[in-house]
Parts: structure tokens; sequence; C-alpha cells
């Protein structure tokens, strides 16, 4: 029987280059629903491309990111030369998001995903205040700071590097777990946790040193305890050119000035 073409979807993030991608790439090689799509391919930038894996998550339809943003540290080259024979060739890498539950001051609770970040943000004048707990162990009584997040691998190089958080491997089976803006104890700078720990971050005095919690960019208002843990069962695949894989990135990026 002769080969099937793959069918494609193309994704835009809206803005003038992802719209003009659209057309250009629809023109050459069609465009899908998702549901009736082999690949999915998402055009804009990084937060795009998050926004697409976190929609298109357990589809087990792989997404391809090609840059119509500004930094796209996740995408891939934009170019309409032979995507079919990119994607036949490319790598593929399967991500395992974090599990964000959450209990509220207002009584509620909530369950969010984060492919990248879990993170909990002081909202007031004053700083946070937070007790950290590890596998049910407490392994910080009172950490006094603007908040703390637990990144991901694929997640290493994005807000835990800007707040000097550690880069991961992507293969790594590990989770960064770094402060932001620790005031005590001062000298704290985070560490490096398996992938198979469950973090517990637990808002001290919240009444007045209200807190937020944020999974990538679900945001959770005035949070009193958050869980953080490995889904079992969530997955994102993403494809990446062989010659800049996701992995290459994260390991460049440790050599970078």
């Amino acid at each position: 029987m002769p080969k099937t073409t793959p069918a494609l979807c193309f994704l835009s993030s809206g803005t003038e280059d992802a719209e003009v991608a659209l057309a250009e790439l629809t023109q050459l090689y069609g465009n899908v629903a998702p549901e009736e799509a082999d690949y999915i391919v998402a055009l804009g930038g990084d937060g795009f491309m998050l926004q697409t894996l976190h929609e298109y998550m357990n589809s087990a339809t792989p997404v391809y990111g090609m840059n119509r943003g500004s930094v796209g540290f996740l995408m891939n080259e934009y170019s309409t030369v032979d995507l079919l024979g990119r994607l036949a060739i490319a790598d593929i890498n399967e991500l395992r998001p974090l599990r964000m539950t959450t209990r509220n001051a207002d009584g509620t609770s909530s369950i969010a995903l984060a492919i990248n970040e879990v993170s909990m943000l002081r909202q007031s004048h004053q700083a946070a205040k937070l007790q950290v707990s590890v596998d049910g162990r407490v392994r910080l009584p009172e950490l006094a700071c603007d908040g703390i997040l637990v990144a991901t691998p694929a997640g290493s190089t994005a807000y835990n590097l800007s707040v000097h958080g550690p880069i991961i491997p992507l293969e790594a089976p590990l989770l960064a777990i770094t402060p932001v803006s620790a005031f005590r104890p001062r000298r704290w700078r985070g560490a490096l946790l398996p992938n198979t720990a469950v973090v517990d971050i637990v808002a001290l005095e919240p009444e007045k040193r209200l807190v937020n919690a944020f999974a990538d960019h679900t945001e959770v208002k005035h949070v009193l305890h958050v869980r953080i843990e490995q889904d079992p069962d969530a997955r994102a695949k993403v494809l990446s050119d062989p010659n800049r894989s996701w992995s290459e990135r994260i390991l460049a990026e440790q050599f970078s000035d």
C-alpha cells in the first residue's frame, strides 16, 4: 500500500508573524483539526508552546513548535521547506508535568498541572513565611522570602534560572526547589530532589501574609497549603530538530554567557 502523507494541524498564537506563517504552511501542507492530526505544529513563542502542550496533554499527538515569537527557547527554527522531512526525523521528548493541589483560604481546593514549574509568591508588602516539607518531613520550619518554586528539568531554564536555580538536564530524574529572594535562612539557595518527591508548602500567618500559587500560567489566589508532585498519568510529547534538541538546548544554556 502507498505510504500516506501525515496530516498536520497548524495552530497560531494570533500574532502577525504567526498568522502569516499559518497561511503559508496551510497552503503548502493543508490543515486539519487537532483530533485528526498526526502532528500538531504550534506557531508562536514559548508561552504559546506551553499553552498548546497543556491543551493537548495526553492526546498522544506530538507537538512541534516553530518560532514566530521572541526568545523561542522551546521552539524550532521557522522554515516552510521540507517540514514533513523535519517531522519524520525529529527527536521525541516525553515531558512529565507536576501536579499542584491547593487548599485555599475560602475553603475550596484546586488541581492544576505544570510543565515548567509550580510557584508560590507573596501578594502583600510583607515577606511570605512558608513551611517546607519533603516526603512528610519538615525540612524548613520557616522560610521568609518573596516566594518559592519547584521546577521540572524542562522548566529549569525558565523562571527557575532567572532566580538563580540550577539547570537540570532533561533526562535527569530530578526536580529543583528554589527560593525567590530568601531573607531567612539567608544562605539557603534551594535543593535538588528526586522526581518522586512530594513537596508540601504551608503558608504561615496567611491572614496578613497572602500567598498565591501558580502552575505555569494558572493562578490560585490566597492559598494555605500547596502539595507538589509529579503527576502519575499526564504526558506531553514534544518534537525537536536533531541538531537543536531540547537536551542540547538545556546543556548549552549552562555554558552561555
